[in-house]
């Protein structure tokens, strides 16, 4: 459909309206892209400028911590919301920088495992710090408890139903 641009906004109006007739829950949902959006931007740069470590490294690097030193590339990409190819690349980046290792399975030889390394625990451990005072500071201390517990209730629901609704 050819669009003018002058009326673009009343073409995306229209199109909301059909779709949402109610707008029930879009002033939610763009305030919550508008806050993840800024939260990723203000923390990515803050964990960058004070540790020269980007969140997406970070988030590679705590989630092998997390899992106990070792995880398979496949699940390593689930866990932070990757593809595989896209993991691949920045494994093979934090591999040349030290920070990870790839190695077999002992389970099964055939699966790539991709374990943290000692420099790669060293990086995590100056970040972490850095990282946990942002999030509080961006949004934990922005929250009362009662606020914090509606937030993580509505979330979890959200999750659930989207891994297995």
């Amino acid at each position: 459909m050819q669009v003018p641009s002058s009326d673009s906004a009343n073409v995306l109006e229209r199109l909301v309206s059909e779709a949402l007739p109610d707008d029930r829950g879009l002033d939610a949902w763009r305030a919550l892209l508008r806050a993840h959006a800024s939260l990723m931007r203000e923390l990515s740069t803050d964990l960058a400028m004070k540790t020269r470590l980007p969140l997406g490294d970070f988030d590679v690097l705590a989630q092998l911590a997390g899992a106990g030193g070792e995880l398979r590339m496949t699940e390593l990409a689930n866990k932070t919301f990757s593809s595989r190819s896209a993991m691949s690349r920045r494994v093979d980046r934090l591999v040349d920088e030290g920070l990870v290792r790839r190695t077999t399975s002992d389970v099964d030889g055939r699966g790539v495992v991709i374990v943290i390394a000692e420099a790669g625990m060293t990086r995590l451990a100056e970040a972490v710090p850095v990282h946990l005072k942002g999030v509080s500071r961006l949004f934990v201390d922005l929250l009362d408890d009662e606020e914090l517990a509606v937030l993580e209730r509505a979330l979890d629901k959200v999750s659930l139903h989207c891994s297995f609704g």
